[in-house]
């Protein structure tokens, strides 16, 4: 099975604002070679999440992991993220979508956060 992960974000018009999640990106695909990582934005952004997922179909992926890069579950991730996906699951058949909770619903991020935080705040 080839496998890929997407990053998703939400996207604005400002265009500095993903490259944090660019610099993720990077850091995946270099300690994962054998992932195909890839950014993909809910809107104004390019890619959208369907354009992406489609490229990865078209080119060979059959297991595609969708990563949330968002702090809480807001609407974006309460009813558009579902609704894209079955849209997406029903276009792509042949392949395998699964989404992984958003970043702000992961304890050891959570508590990374919360550590650097502890250690950064003046004493």
């Amino acid at each position: 099975m080839k496998s890929a992960l997407i990053l998703f974000a939400h996207g604005v018009r400002d265009t500095q604002w993903s490259e944090p999640f660019r610099a993720i990106r990077q850091a995946v695909a270099a300690r994962r070679p054998d992932l195909s990582v890839e950014l993909a934005f809910l809107e104004v952004m390019q890619p959208a999440l369907g354009d992406c997922v489609a490229q990865l179909v078209r080119n060979g992926h059959n297991r595609i992991t969708v990563a949330p890069l968002f702090l809480a579950q807001g609407g974006q991730l309460k009813k558009d993220l579902p609704r894209l996906l079955k849209d997406l699951s029903a276009r792509h058949a042949q392949a395998e979508i699964t989404v992984l909770p958003p970043i702000g619903e992961v304890t050891e991020l959570l508590n990374a956060i919360s550590e650097w935080l502890v250690s950064s705040a003046p004493r």
